[in-house]
C-alpha cells in the first residue's frame, strides 16, 4: 500500500504550496502540480521545456469533481466514464475555475477521472485537479517506467514520489477523445 512508502499527507503539502512532484498514475509516470496554481504550472513547463501555448491533461479523483470544472458533461459520457476500464481522457469545450495555462489555445481542456487508488486520494486530499504531464523532457520519449526517467526531471521536482517506483510493468498514455456533434466519441489518440 502506498501509504508505507510515502506520507500522502506531505505530498498534498508539497502541492497545495506551490510545489511540483513526479508519481505514478493510472497511466505513465508523470509531472504534476495543482492546476489551479498558475507559478507552479508555469515551473512544471519550464522544467520540461514545454511551449507554454500547450495545453495540460489534468486529473480529477471522481465525477463530481469533474462536473466543478467541466461544466457540461453529457449524461452519456458520464456513464461510459463510469464503466471505462481503460484510462480516458476527454477533451471539454465548457469549463470553469480554470487558468488559461492548463487550456489549449481553443480554450478546451483535458481532463481524466483518475483510476489509480494513489492519485485518487491524493486528489481528495488537495481537493483540486492535478496537472498529469508525462515526467519527460519536451521531445524525449514519454518513460513508461520508474527507471526511464531522466535525472534532469528527478532532481528539478520537489517531490519524488515513492510508490510503484519497482514497477517493472510499461505504462502507456491513455486515450484521448471528445464527444463530436453527434455524440459520438471522437478519438485524438488512441
Amino acid at each position: 500500500m502506498f501509504l508505507l512508502r510515502d506520507d500522502i499527507s506531505d505530498i498534498a503539502r508539497i502541492i497545495t504550496s506551490g510545489g511540483i512532484i513526479c508519481y505514478p498514475t493510472d497511466t505513465i509516470w508523470g509531472i504534476g502540480c495543482d492546476a489551479t496554481n498558475e507559478a507552479a504550472i508555469e515551473r512544471v513547463g519550464q522544467l520540461k521545456g514545454r511551449p507554454s501555448e500547450n495545453g495540460y491533461v489534468m486529473l480529477v479523483s471522481d465525477i463530481d469533481m469533474l462536473k466543478r470544472y467541466a461544466t457540461r458533461v453529457h449524461p452519456r459520457l458520464e456513464t461510459l466514464l463510469s464503466f471505462h476500464k481503460r484510462p480516458l481522457t476527454v477533451i471539454y469545450d465548457h469549463n470553469t475555475g480554470l487558468p488559461d495555462a492548463v487550456k489549449a489555445p481553443d480554450g478546451s481542456v483535458a481532463i481524466r477521472v483518475v483510476q489509480d487508488e494513489f492519485c485518487q486520494e491524493l486528489i481528495r486530499l488537495i481537493d483540486r485537479p492535478l496537472i498529469s504531464t508525462s515526467a519527460n523532457l519536451h521531445g524525449e520519449p514519454y518513460p513508461a517506467t520508474f527507471g526511464a526517467i531522466s535525472s534532469a526531471v528527478l532532481i528539478g521536482v520537489d517531490y519524488v514520489v515513492k510508490h510503484r517506483q519497482d514497477d517493472r510493468r510499461p505504462g502507456e498514455p491513455s486515450s484521448i477523445a471528445k464527444l463530436d456533434r453527434h455524440l459520438e466519441l471522437e478519438f485524438v489518440r488512441e
